[in-house]
């Protein structure tokens, strides 16, 4: 996405809408309001149907632009959250990524890039997960080390997963809430993105918009 900080909403867009117009979407960098400014540009995205155009919106203090990404998708990637999670969990498996490739629809390349990117991530993010599971205020066990920093990872999200549907419920607004949409929300769209995951990333998203 392009002029402007991304911030993760639901994927309800009707319900964006009317949060934005009552002034309840805040501001990611100050204590503003965002409000309605206009669209970014019309893309298609494997794995969500139809044409996808997110809302931008502006903060009425500090006056920068937002783009408003749902729940279901991650900053910079045309596919789903939810295939890029298949593509994931078919590696904790023990896939390699030819195999996912043709498993998940998605070229081989296309997958080399995306676990390259969450390999030399993967310890930070499960830290960072447990932290949201942690604070979403639920009784979980912490989960057991399984040997392999892949399946660790996917532990982690459940144990998030568990925890914010615990607190939120198991529902969002257009169904049930899957896993991949929690570490979208966790991340705030950033789980491959550049530079992330920050210190202190318990508190990086919002898991309120599932």
């Amino acid at each position: 996405m392009h002029g402007g900080i991304v911030v993760t909403v639901e994927a309800d867009l009707v319900r964006v809408e009317s949060r934005l117009a009552a002034g309840k979407v805040g501001c990611p960098g100050c204590l503003g309001v965002l409000r309605p400014w206009g669209w970014a540009r019309p893309r298609g995205v494997h794995g969500i149907v139809g044409v996808l155009r997110p809302r931008r919106a502006r903060c009425a203090d500090c006056l920068v632009t937002h783009v408003l990404l749902p729940v279901t998708l991650l900053l910079r990637r045309a596919y789903a959250a939810d295939v890029i999670g298949a593509a994931l969990l078919a590696r904790a498996a023990g896939r390699g990524h030819r195999w996912i490739g043709l498993a998940v629809g998605v070229p081989a390349v296309t997958v080399r890039g995306w676990l390259r990117v969450m390999a030399g991530r993967l310890e930070a993010t499960r830290l960072g997960l447990w932290q949201v599971a942690h604070r979403a205020g639920v009784d979980i066990a912490v989960p057991e080390a399984l040997g392999c920093p892949w399946r660790d990872l996917l532990a982690a999200l459940g144990a998030a997963t568990v925890a914010v549907t615990g607190r939120f419920g198991p529902l969002g607004v257009l169904g049930p809430v899957t896993a991949w949409q929690v570490a979208v929300a966790c991340s705030a769209g950033r789980l491959l993105a550049p530079g992330w995951p920050p210190a202190g990333l318990g508190g990086a998203g919002n898991t309120s918009r599932l």
